[in-house]
């Protein structure tokens, strides 16, 4: 039996069409994945990185409301997205030049 995306708290049609995108299409196969793999994914294939879309699918995956989350968890979570973002998005790249960035052909933008 396959569940929708959506009927993971937190998460709508928005959510699943951008899951769809990413080929991950049930609420079991997100769940498998997991928030970081999802959400790598999601960037891999066109969404642009947003701390909240992060942060919702954090939360709805843990039956939490979106709003949950404060202090220290919230800190240590913008650092798991700061890092998925710097991983999985390769901002001021072409496609080429980012798919060879993905398979260790060239080096990675310097912050100078």
């Amino acid at each position: 039996m396959s569940t929708p995306i959506s009927s993971i708290r937190n998460l709508g049609p928005a959510y699943e069409t951008a899951c769809a995108r990413a080929g991950i299409t049930t609420a079991e196969e997100l769940r498998e994945l997991g928030a970081d793999e999802t959400y790598s994914r999601l960037l891999k294939t066109g969404t642009k990185p947003h701390f909240i879309g992060y942060y919702v699918l954090v939360m709805g995956l843990q039956g939490r409301p979106w709003n949950d989350c404060k202090g220290k968890e919230k800190v240590a979570l913008r650092a798991r997205f700061d890092a998925l973002k710097a991983s999985s998005h390769d901002k001021g790249r072409s496609d080429l030049e980012a798919a060879l960035n993905q398979i260790g052909v060239i080096e990675k933008h310097r912050k100078l």
